[in-house]
C-alpha cells in the first residue's frame, strides 16, 4: 500500500472509530511500526490528526481565536443555548466559562427575570448580563487572555478555590471519550480544571464538530461532565460512547 493510500485509510479509520493504534495498522497492512509512526508524524505536522504514544486521535480543525469562533455555527450554538438554559434555576450560583462562544449565546438566553449569581471569567458575558436586574455578576479578575477574551492566571484559580457553584457551564474545544477534554491553550486549562473542582454539576454545550477530537492540553476526563448538550444527528457512535460514561445527553 502506497503512503498516500495509507494516509487516506488512516483518516477513514479515525472518522469511523475515533482512534488508530500503530501496532494494529502495521499488522493489518504488513508494514513496520516505524513506517506507521512516520505516517502519523507527517499527518500530525499537517494538522490532519493528533499523534499520541502508540497511535493517534482526530485533531480538532476549528479556529482558535474567540472572534473567529463567534462567526462559526451560529444557528447551532443558539439552538444549544436554548436547550442548555433549561438547566438553570432561580437561586443558583452559576459558573459560566467564557472560553466557549456557545456560553456567550447561553448568557443571551438567560431570562431577564432570573434571580441568582453568575460567576464568569468573560468580560463579554458580564456585559451581556449587565441589564439583568436580579443577577449578581462576579467577574473573575486576572490576566486578560486576548485569544479567548477571558481572564486567566493564579488570581483566577485562587478565587475559584473559594467558590462552590451549583452548576458550571464548561467551555470545551475538543472531547474524546478515551483522551478526555482538551484545549489549545495551557493557561486556560488550569482555569477550567479549577472550575470543575469548584462545581457540584458540570454541563457543556458541544457542537458535533468537537466530538471525538483532541487538542494540545488536557483539562480532564470526559466523565467529569454531568450533562452534554449537543446537536441531534446520525452519529450514534459519538453519543453512545459518551452515554457509556454516565453523561446525560441533551
Amino acid at each position: 500500500m502506497l503512503r498516500k493510500e495509507r494516509h487516506r485509510e488512516i483518516l477513514n479509520i479515525l472518522e469511523k472509530e475515533g482512534k488508530v493504534v500503530a501496532k494494529e495498522l502495521s499488522i493489518m497492512w504488513d508494514v513496520s511500526e516505524d513506517t506507521i509512526r512516520r505516517d502519523l508524524r507527517e499527518m500530525d505536522s499537517l494538522g490532519l490528526l493528533k499523534r499520541v504514544h502508540g497511535g493517534a486521535f482526530p485533531a480538532s480543525s476549528g479556529p482558535i481565536t474567540f472572534s473567529e469562533r463567534t462567526e462559526e455555527n451560529i444557528d447551532e450554538k443558539k439552538e444549544l443555548a436554548q436547550k442548555g438554559v433549561k438547566l438553570i434555576k432561580d437561586g443558583q450560583v452559576l459558573l459560566l466559562d467564557g472560553g466557549s462562544t456557545s456560553n456567550l449565546f447561553l448568557a443571551q438566553e438567560i431570562p431577564y427575570d432570573f434571580k441568582g449569581t453568575i460567576i464568569t471569567n468573560s468580560p463579554s458575558i458580564s456585559l451581556t448580563l449587565s441589564k439583568h436586574p436580579n443577577v449578581e455578576v462576579m467577574l473573575l479578575g486576572g490576566t486578560f487572555f486576548k485569544e479567548s477574551l477571558v481572564t486567566v492566571g493564579l488570581d483566577v484559580v485562587d478565587t475559584l478555590k473559594k467558590i462552590r457553584a451549583d452548576l458550571c457551564f464548561l467551555g470545551v474545544y475538543s472531547l474524546h471519550p478515551d483522551f478526555g477534554i482538551s484545549i489549545p491553550h495551557l493557561q486556560e486549562s488550569y482555569v477550567k480544571r479549577q472550575m470543575i473542582n469548584s462545581s457540584n454539576k458540570i454541563a457543556s454545550l458541544v457542537t458535533r464538530s468537537k466530538l471525538n477530537t483532541i487538542s494540545n492540553y488536557l483539562v480532564g476526563p470526559v466523565s467529569v461532565l454531568d450533562y452534554m448538550i449537543t446537536e441531534e444527528g446520525s452519529h450514534s457512535y459519538n453519543y453512545n460512547k459518551y452515554k457509556e460514561l454516565d453523561i446525560e445527553i441533551i
